[in-house]
Parts: structure tokens; sequence; C-alpha cells
């Protein structure tokens, strides 16, 4: 079984981001498609430091599908847990995606093709609205988040080689800055920093919270 390099839920708490939490118009389908329609000037948060024995490699390209599902109470975000067992990022939550391969079309037909293969997810159901700046971790993938409006009913199986679980959660919680915490760890002879926004027993934290770090900027820009 892959073990974690630290637990982060055992770190203090060193800061709250604060941010005030996006207005509520904001967090509808027909102003996000305008927003990725048209978007402002803004400016994402870097991405994370390679470990050591990885900065010398090109990243690996991968994407993620960042699902906004259109609940009746309010657009949620899909999430999954990953196995304990795998190699990379075990345990954690995670937007479903993975790796690019050479027969995608592109970055948005990679994160389509991982969400159908982690999570059962038909790319019928989902309208791609955009995508965010690339982001880079630590363990050497450079992601493209892509954004995509799903409109229930809609079936998910998880694929039990990868994911333990999925879940959703309200993008208003993710979109406030109060329920963003600021952590650092001493790992691997470097100080890093990453934000984590636990939701009900869920740990969300490192590279997806990063993510979810970029989107709030995104919306609340202009």
């Amino acid at each position: 079984m892959a073990k974690p390099l630290f637990d982060p839920q055992q770190l203090p708490i060193e800061a709250i981001a604060g941010e005030a939490a996006l207005a509520p118009e904001r967090l509808t389908p027909a102003w996000l498609r305008s927003r990725f329609a048209a978007p402002p000037a803004w400016t994402p948060e870097g991405g994370e430091r390679a470990f050591p024995g990885r900065a010398d490699r090109a990243p690996t390209p991968a994407s993620v599908l960042i699902p906004l599902i259109q609940r009746e109470q309010g657009l949620t975000i899909l999430l999954t847990q990953r196995n304990a067992d795998l190699t990379d990022h075990p345990g954690q939550v995670s937007f479903p995606g993975g790796r690019a391969e050479a027969y995608d079309q592109d970055a948005v037909d990679t994160a389509l093709r991982e969400s159908e293969e982690e999570i059962g997810l038909d790319r019928r159901h989902v309208d791609i609205i955009g995508t965010l700046p690339r982001y880079l971790t630590g363990t050497g993938y450079c992601v493209t988040p892509v954004v995509g409006l799903v409109q229930p009913p809609f079936d998910v199986t998880a694929d039990p080689s990868e994911v333990a679980a999925i879940f959703e959660v309200p993008l208003a919680f993710l979109m406030d800055g109060m329920n963003h915490q600021r952590l650092s760890v001493d790992l691997m002879g470097a100080r890093r920093t990453f934000y984590a926004m636990p939701y009900e027993g869920y740990y969300i934290w490192g590279a997806t919270a990063g993510m979810l770090r970029n989107l709030f900027h995104f919306l609340r820009a202009g």
C-alpha cells in the first residue's frame, strides 16, 4: 500500500484566506457560461514546486473534469476520493481525470475519457463551458482543469481499482474564502504551503484545493 508523505489533517491551520463569498448570481449556469465566454483579466495562483527527482523531467500532461452538477438547490461540484493504495496521491480527494494518452484528441477529450473510465460519467451528459490555466503538481503532472455543466439524471459507478468514493460539495461552500484554510509543511528540504477545504468528513487539499482556488479567483474577478 502506498504511504502518504505526511498527514495534512495533523498540521496546524496557519491562516484562513478569508475572501468574501461569491454573490449567488455568479453561481448560476447562465452566469458561468457568460464568464467563460468572455473571461476578464485575472491572475491565477501558482502551482506546486516539483518534488526532488521530478524537477529535471518534463511534466506529464493530464486533465481533470470539474463537473458542476445542476441540482435544484444549486450547483454542486462532484469529487472523488482516491483509493489508498494508488501510487500518486493515495487516499486524496480529486476531480475525476488522469494523464493524457496519445490517442486523446485534446485536453478536453482526456478529461471526458478519464471521467468515463473512473466514475462512469457518460460524456453526453457533460456540457463543456471552458478550461482553467494548467496547474503543475509536485508529483510532476501538468493538469488542465476542464469545466463542464452536468444535468441530472445521470449515473456514476466508481472504478474500484481507482476510486473509493464519489460525493458532491455545494459550489457556494467552495467559492467562499472563509472555507479556505492555509497550511504549511517542511517536506523534502523545502517549506511547502497549500490550501485545504474540509467538508463533512472529506478533506479537500493540495492540487485539488489549488485548482478550486483558481476557479474562485476566475469567478470573482472583475
